[in-house]
This record gives C-alpha cells, sequence and structure tokens, in this order.
C-alpha cells in the first residue's frame, strides 16, 4: 500500500518540475528577445561609443555643471540620445601625424582642443560610421602612450605640458598632476600610472553605462511584456493544464475505454483523434504568444500567415485580472536572461563549461 503515495508524490513532483521548467524556458525567451532589442538599439545608436567620447570630452576639455551628479556631456547621452548631440570626433581615414600637436594656446582653446588631439593619436584604430568615430573602447595602454606622445610634444617637458593643461582650465591637469608627483617625475612611472589611472576611470564609466542599460532594459521589458500582453499566471495555468490533458490520453491508452469520459469535456462535439492532436500540436506557450499584438499563424495546409491582433491584444490589457500576471511577467524579465538561463541549467542538471 505504501507504493501509491509515492507514485502519486512522484507524480505531483513531475507536475511541478514541468512547470518550472516551462517558465524558466518562457522567461529566458523573452530574456533574450529584450537583450536582443537592447543590444540593436546600443548598436543602431553607438551608444557605447558616444558614452566613452562624452566621458572623453568632459575629462580632458571641461564641461562639467554644478549640481549635477553627472558631467555635463556625460549627461548628454542620457538626455539627448539619440539624435540632438553626438559628442564623438568626426572621422577621419588620415593616419596618425608622425609629431604629436602640442596644446593650444589657452587664449585660443575650444571646447574640443584636447579631444582632437587625442584622436590624432588613437585614430588609426578607427572606421568610419555615418561620418562619426566608431571607437567605443581605448585600451588603458594605448591611452597611456598618447598622452605620454602628447606629454612629450613640449620638448620632452611634462612639466611645461602640465602648466599648459592647467592654463587651458582643463580637468586632466589633476588627475596627471598627481599621478606625476606619485612617479616622482619618472617618465615611465608616469606612464604606467596613466594607464592604472585610466583603467580606473574606465571601470567607473562601465558602472555609469550599466546604470544607463538597466532603465533601458527596464523600458524594453515593459514593452515586451504588454506587446505579448505575456500573463505568467494565465501561463502557469494553462502549463498545468495540459499536463493534466496528457496525463488523460495516457490514461486513455492504458486504462482503455472506461477513462475515455475524462476526455469529453475538452473533446465536445469533435473527433477525439483530431482534439488530441490539435491539442498536442498547441503547446501552451504558442497559446500565449498567440494572443500578441501581431501574431504568425501556420495552418494545416497553405502558406504562414500574420495576424494583427488589435482588438483581442486591446481587451487583454484592458482586463484588471491579467495585470497581476503581467506584472509577474515584468519583474521575471528584469532578472535577465542570465539569471534564467542558470536556473534551467540547474533544473536540467546541464553543466556549465567556461
Amino acid at each position: 500500500m505504501a507504493a501509491a503515495p509515492r507514485v502519486y508524490q512522484g507524480a505531483m513532483l513531475s507536475v511541478y518540475v514541468d512547470l518550472a521548467l516551462g517558465l524558466a524556458v518562457t522567461f529566458l525567451l523573452l530574456s533574450l528577445l529584450v537583450s536582443g532589442l537592447n543590444e540593436a538599439v546600443v548598436r543602431l545608436l553607438s551608444i557605447r561609443s558616444k558614452f566613452l567620447w562624452a566621458y572623453l570630452r568632459d575629462t580632458m576639455d571641461g564641461a562639467g555643471a554644478a549640481g549635477s551628479w553627472l558631467p555635463a556631456r556625460v549627461r548628454d547621452v542620457f538626455t539627448r540620445l539619440p539624435f540632438l548631440h553626438d559628442p564623438r570626433p568626426r572621422y577621419s581615414d588620415l593616419p596618425a601625424p608622425t609629431e604629436a600637436g602640442a596644446v593650444p594656446d589657452p587664449r585660443a582653446k575650444t571646447d574640443d582642443s584636447m579631444i582632437k588631439l587625442l584622436y590624432e593619436r588613437v585614430r588609426e584604430i578607427d572606421h568610419a560610421k555615418r561620418g562619426r568615430t566608431s571607437i567605443a573602447d581605448i585600451p588603458p595602454g594605448r591611452f597611456s602612450v598618447a598622452l605620454m606622445e602628447l606629454a612629450t610634444s613640449e620638448d620632452g617637458d611634462v612639466e611645461r605640458f602640465l602648466a599648459k593643461l592647467k592654463a587651458a582650465g582643463s580637468p586632466l591637469y589633476g588627475h596627471l598632476k598627481g599621478v606625476w608627483e606619485t612617479a616622482q617625475r619618472d617618465l615611465d612611472r608616469f606612464r604606467q600610472g596613466v594607464e592604472t589611472w585610466f583603467d580606473g576611470e574606465m571601470q567607473r564609466l562601465s558602472l555609469l553605462y550599466k546604470r544607463y542599460v538597466k532603465w533601458v532594459l527596464a523600458a524594453l521589458s515593459l514593452l515586451v511584456t504588454l506587446g505579448f500582453t505575456m500573463d505568467g499566471l494565465e501561463y502557469a495555468k494553462t502549463l498545468l493544464r495540459d499536463n493534466a490533458f496528457r496525463a488523460s490520453v495516457t490514461a486513455v491508452s492504458e486504462a482503455g475505454p472506461d477513462a475515455y469520459n475524462e476526455l469529453k469535456a475538452r473533446c465536445t462535439g469533435a473527433d477525439p483523434v483530431h482534439c488530441v492532436t490539435e491539442t498536442m500540436s498547441q503547446p501552451a506557450l504558442v497559446r500565449m504568444l498567440g494572443q500578441a499584438l501581431v501574431s504568425v499563424s501556420i495552418p494545416e495546409e497553405g502558406d504562414p500567415s500574420v495576424d494583427w491582433n488589435g482588438s483581442t491584444w486591446w481587451d487583454r490589457l484592458l482586463t484588471p485580472s491579467h495585470w497581476p500576471g503581467f506584472l509577474l511577467t515584468y519583474v521575471a524579465l528584469l532578472f535577465g536572461a542570465p539569471f534564467w538561463w542558470d536556473v534551467l541549467r540547474r533544473l536540467t542538471g546541464i553543466r556549465s563549461r567556461r
């Protein structure tokens, strides 16, 4: 008699595992869609490159604004993207000049004089993108070499270079002055110090970029949730119903005609074979995604068709009973694809290879 409870517990455990797997796979797929849309937006608008050059303009030429937690040009990347302001230099296909340009006289200084000098030293790794530079990452070693070339353009006198930066009001002066004093006026140690400092600044910039991306991912997750009207609670119930239906079909095949009555409610007035086939060929995820604003249907015969579900989608969107499920899906997508891949890997026992 003890075997029956064990079989029942095993069946219930299987149901819960199927439910967890279905939810994990669905949230993983939708999270990948969100990540793909985010990457498309980032590449289309060249956001990584804009972040880098906005920061470099703030650091080298200065554009700070009092009372702001972000420098002005970096703040522009947040508030003015994608159309109103582009901090990147103009693209040039010329190689770096043999001699580095000198820091201009403070009276003739422009808002991007230091940026132009830096770009001259690194533009050999560049390629055009709509008339602007596409450089989105400058290795710390490459930056330190470029800065040393600028510093030694003053007849090898770093002190004179720093004095010109101070006279021009460049925020770079304070950083380099500290590095120069720490290096005890040794050029090689100064170069290494600049490389270490710039590496730390790039890590800080990465934190700002991640903060920006979080807002973008949150907005895209909301759009995906509402665009597909993906009700997480309704989807979980649908998974459980599908599991019960499969159990009923199995009971018919194993127990014979006595178990057929359990299928009548699902297949009333329809050929049971066709009903079972049709239900099994449309898993819960397909049925849920079929209620999106635009869906694709594949008939038994003929070509696939794209359907506009505007009225159905709007009715689901305005139904309060779906809102908790929408909220569940939205919060799940905020965890991101790596989280749901890790959950799926743990449920299935897939080992991670690094």
